[in-house]
């Protein structure tokens, strides 16, 4: 049976959909619409991406679909009676659509923040139910024309995203190369994959929408590549804290080895591992560590790359939920992604910050960051944004392109998160805070990593008491930067390099007692 279109067809159907931060306010939502409801089908769906309308309730009729936002829960009840009358609830709506009679994917209204990019990876999230399934499979094409999928991800050079994955910013293909290499003839070290969803930064929510949204989806694209690599073993490695996205997962993977089993000619299913609620244990290498059962989490010294020796000595090929997604797109939809791209597809980004609600959207490689705009309302007069998450570089303009050449380049992260802020921050104690940070969670591994991080925040600090050593700063960086044994820390001098170069005033006032935005107490350390 195609669940996703038994989920999906039919008259009169009212979706809930909401993620894991409006879960309860989601639940009495559904309450109030399956008390009312009597012929209409209500389904629970997963995160739109969107939390400013979360809990929204959609509700389809005739080839029409009206959005209704969480603001007006407790008047769910008319709204329900006034649909099962056979009329469309347009008063309460933030917009209608007009659709296909059984549209696959959430119907995109023309304005407002589930219009901001393209919802590719994004376009069944909050649409579909979470457990479910699509009938058009990629792992059922590679298994059935291996040759030919392999081709399509080579041919257009997809790049793996977020800092979770061991191929960030690099062709995926080259490390799935790598792991087919490395089997043994007696099958002694099969290759494993392994869907790296551990990430504490609780500003990224790009993978955790796809986890509750869509994990079947994830999975398929994750069983593609196993396909692939000639891998039996799928292992989706979730966050301790991730209690509805692991749950989500769960449910999918029943449903991927019931479905897909017997296409596939596989007998196991996905299985799904926890690891702690820390930020380093969603570094490649410290998250096999992890997996493996180690209490103290070090980065691994590379070369060897997992492919070659990852989780158990095995071959792993390691990505994040992302890049799945996108595996699926290319193996399902290449004429999608532009070979002569320098990042072909799309990339998934959480806008938060000084906002009024946070939003999961898709850019195009080839559009703007400065779209995200569209996606939330900023608190307060726009200053700077930090473009990567926890370790993101410090910019005034939006005007890069999404794509990770141009993000690197310009000195910013890959990782998936933009933090809009407002006037109200400081930026030598945006910076001094991601470098205490750093100083405090790094693994200490590495000496660079370790007393790199402690010197780095003491130098920031003593700009307080008048002590600017730029030039020291900017070669400790430098090292840092070039040194380090593992991403951790070499992106931690991000906030500090691209904060000194992009507001070196501001920076220098700090050093003759005064702080221009009036975070920092004027002549004292921060």
């Amino acid at each position: 049976m195609d669940e996703s279109r038994d989920s999906t067809s039919g008259d009169a159907v009212v979706r809930v959909a909401g993620g894991s931060r409006s879960r309860r306010r989601k639940q009495r939502a559904l309450d109030e619409v399956r008390s009312a409801a009597t012929d209409a089908r209500v389904l629970e769906t997963g995160p739109t991406g969107v939390r400013r309308h979360e809990p929204l309730v959609l509700l389809t009729r005739d080839e029409r679909t009206a959005f209704v936002p969480a603001s007006i829960v407790g008047r769910l009840e008319s709204v329900v009676e006034t649909f099962e009358r056979g009329e469309l609830p347009t008063d309460d709506a933030v917009a209608v659509v007009e659709h296909d009679p059984e549209p696959a994917s959430l119907p995109t209204p023309a304005d407002g923040p589930l219009a901001v990019g393209r919802r590719r990876a994004l376009g069944r999230c909050g649409w579909i139910e979470p457990a479910s399934v699509p009938d058009e499979s990629a792992a059922e094409l590679a298994s059935d024309r291996p040759d030919e999928a392999r081709s399509r991800v080579r041919d257009i050079g997809l790049l793996g995203r977020g800092r979770g994955d061991w191929s960030a910013d690099e062709p995926v293909a080259e490390e799935w190369d790598l792991a087919r290499d490395a089997v043994d003839e007696d099958g002694a070290r099969e290759p494993v994959v392994v869907v790296n969803a551990n990430d504490s930064d609780d500003r990224n929510g790009t993978d955790r929408t796809l986890l509750e949204a869509a994990p079947g989806e994830v999975l398929d694209g994750a069983v593609a590549v196993a396909e692939l690599v000639g891998a039996d073993d799928v292992v989706v490695y979730c966050n301790e804290a991730d209690d509805q996205g692991r749950e989500r997962v769960h449910e999918a993977a029943r449903t991927v080895a019931e479905t897909l089993g017997d296409r596939l000619d596989r007998e196991r299913r996905p299985e799904v591992v926890v690891g702690p609620n820390q930020y380093i244990a969603g570094e490649p290498t410290m998250a096999l560590e992890a997996m493996e059962g180690n209490d103290r989490l070090e980065a691994r010294l590379s070369p060897p790359s997992p492919a070659e020796h990852g989780l158990y000595g095995r071959p792993t090929v390691l990505h994040t939920p992302r890049t799945m997604a996108q595996v699926r797109r290319v193996v399902l939809a290449p004429e999608e992604f532009d070979a002569d791209d320098a990042d072909p597809g799309t990339r998934l980004v959480t806008v938060t910050g000084d906002v009024d609600a946070a939003a999961t959207v898709e850019l195009p490689t080839g559009g703007t960051l400065a779209d995200v705009r569209q996606a939330v309302d900023l608190e307060g007069r726009f200053k700077m944004a930090c473009v990567g998450g926890q370790f993101g570089g410090l910019t005034r303009s939006l005007s890069h392109s999404p794509s990770a050449p141009a993000l690197v380049g310009a000195g910013l992260g890959t990782e998936g998160v933009i933090e809009l802020l407002n006037e109200e921050h400081c930026v030598l104690a945006t910076a001094g805070r991601r470098a205490r940070f750093a100083k405090e969670e790094n693994c200490g591994r590495c000496v660079t990593g370790r007393q790199g991080t402690i010197q780095l925040t003491e130098m920031l600090r003593d700009i307080y008491d008048g002590e600017y050593e730029d030039a020291t700063i900017r070669e400790l960086t430098r090292v840092m930067g070039e040194t380090c044994m593992c991403g951790f820390g070499r992106s931690a001098v991000r906030p500090t390099v691209t904060g000194m170069r992009e507001f070196e005033r501001e920076v220098t006032a700090h050093a003759e007692g005064r702080c221009p935005s009036g975070e920092c107490e004027v002549g004292g350390r921060g």
